[in-house]
């Protein structure tokens, strides 16, 4: 070896660049009950209720998805009352359509609350009480006081927003429509975002859900469709489109809407990924005032009136008849509106319902409008889907 070549400097080494790291999620894991649940993750947990006379645990059914970026808390329940069984579709076909990897903030999904009057089907609990009448409840007070406890304290109390899923009961069907505080700029606007034909003012209730939750600061909205112990599909697709809808108002996912009659709420949404495909809300009618249209007398009531119908002071609605088929008295209209709800049961006793009417804000009786705002809320009557 020459000396030139024993004098050379030794070759520097290239250090390569190491390969970039994975950035971890920087939200903390959302604790519920004895589990914490990971940023990009779903969970399914059950929270102690109490005990069958077998010794088999009753739990309340909640699904986690804690996404992996920030975002508000919101909860949605369904089944309060045990019959009403259309919210427990809505929430299986919305969570479908969620990706924790994707979602911005955190869902709690409660799809049954009263889950002993949903296995026996059932409206109330196995002491009859009414659990929507229970909030917040009790540790220590009765069975529909400890669930109502369980509810708010594991979930209500985590969130800012929640939806109410309900349907008619004792043999009613209802109008898809939303029931919310309309004076409270951010419901009005949530409300506004689901997107349902009517928007109800309507006034808290002691014991319930909603004014538990309000009181205890979350906004809360809580949405009618369909008839108990049924799967009527307009009412799901309904409530699937509006919670979807809030979810991306509050920007926890992306969606898009479309006019086309093809479009549902699961559009685009098979593999949980990508921006949601909803189908475009109709006219959002506001009513602040209702009632029920009673029967006069006991009899078969036979009506003609169908949900979203626009009616006047007089229209016929239907008829009263004996079991002999004599007319015993006319049921008809006693205010303008659109019709919200009506019982389905064949035989009525004088003062049961038979017909819920709304009266929508800025309609007009038939005739010239006086203001174009109102002309514009009279013609949207006409494009409810009646039903």
């Amino acid at each position: 070896m020459s000396s030139e070549a024993k004098d050379a400097p030794a070759p520097k080494r290239v250090r390569t660049a190491a390969p970039a790291r994975k950035t971890k999620p920087t939200r903390s894991s959302f604790a519920i009950g004895n589990v914490k649940v990971r940023p990009g993750h779903t969970r399914e947990i059950g929270l102690p209720i109490t005990k069958l006379v077998t010794g088999s645990e009753i739990s309340l059914p909640v699904r986690v998805v804690h996404g992996r970026h920030d975002g508000p808390v919101v909860w949605i329940n369904a089944a309060i009352h045990g019959d009403e069984v259309v919210g427990v579709e809505v929430i299986r076909r919305v969570l479908a359509t969620l990706n924790p990897k994707t979602f911005r903030g955190t869902l709690l999904a409660v799809p049954t609350v009263n889950v002993h009057g949903f296995m026996a089907g059932e409206r109330y609990l196995p002491d009859r009480r009414d659990l929507n009448r229970s909030f917040p409840g009790s540790a220590r007070g009765s069975l529909a006081g400890r669930v109502a406890n369980l509810m708010m304290r594991e979930v209500v109390d985590k969130c800012e927003v929640g939806i109410d899923l309900h349907t008619g009961s004792d043999r009613r069907t209802n109008l898809p429509q939303i029931r919310a505080d309309l004076d409270d700029p951010r419901t009005r606007a949530l409300a506004e975002a689901f997107g349902a034909p009517v928007m109800l003012h309507a006034k808290l209730r002691d014991g319930s859900l909603r004014a538990a939750a309000r009181e205890s600061g979350a906004t809360v909205l809580l949405f009618e469709a369909g008839e108990a112990m049924r799967f009527d599909q307009w009412a799901i697709e309904a409530g699937v489109a509006g919670v979807l809808r809030v979810l991306a108002a509050l920007d926890m996912i992306d969606a898009t809407t479309t006019t086309s009659a093809a479009a549902t709420a699961a559009a685009a949404a098979a593999s949980g990924a990508g921006t949601l495909t909803l189908p475009a809300p109709p006219p959002g009618l506001v009513s602040r005032r209702s009632g029920w249209v009673r029967a006069r007398r006991t009899g078969i009531v036979h009506l003609d009136a169908t949900l979203g119908q626009r009616v006047e002071v007089g229209d016929r609605l239907g008829g009263l008849s004996n079991s002999f088929g004599r007319t015993l008295r006319l049921v008809k209209a006693e205010r303008a509106g659109v019709i919200i709800g009506r019982t389905t049961a064949p035989l009525v006793n004088r003062g049961d319902a038979l017909v819920h009417i709304a009266e929508i804000e800025g309609a007009e009786p038939p005739g010239i409008p006086d203001s174009p705002a109102a002309s514009d809320g009279f013609n949207a009557l006409d494009q409810i889907q009646v039903l």
